[in-house]
């Protein structure tokens, strides 16, 4: 018997496209920065540093409008000026009172995203 629990060592949610896949596909790799690792019919995985999604082709609104996603990412000043001026809705980059510096972002499909300043991790 192994006397150490399985480790995890990452995820990948399900993000809903609010429509076609190829839309989706388009607007993560477009906009967002994302590579296309793979798809196969409704389904696409996407990745963009160490961070991975899988889209699936979906339309329920409320699933997509009640599935946020927080990303902790190493220049915050950089992201928010790549993503300030995409086609969704970009909130503004502050400090929140519990003292983390971050903006919220709510793409086409509804699903919205918050990113923050992180630290590499070793």
């Amino acid at each position: 018997m192994n006397p150490q629990p399985p480790t995890f060592l990452s995820v990948a949610p399900l993000i809903p496209t609010g429509g076609p896949i190829s839309d989706s596909i388009r607007f993560f790799t477009q906009y967002l920065g994302f590579a296309l690792l793979w798809q196969n019919g409704n389904m696409a995985g996407i990745r963009r540093g160490d961070v991975s999604f899988l889209l699936v082709e979906n339309s329920n609104r409320e699933w997509a409008d009640n599935a946020s996603f927080s990303i902790g990412v190493s220049d915050l000043d950089a992201l928010y000026a790549e993503y300030k001026s995409i086609p969704a809705n970009v909130g503004s980059l502050e400090l929140k009172l519990w003292g983390r510096r971050e903006f919220h972002m709510v793409v086409p499909s509804g699903v919205c995203f918050q990113f923050f300043h992180q630290e590499k991790q070793a």
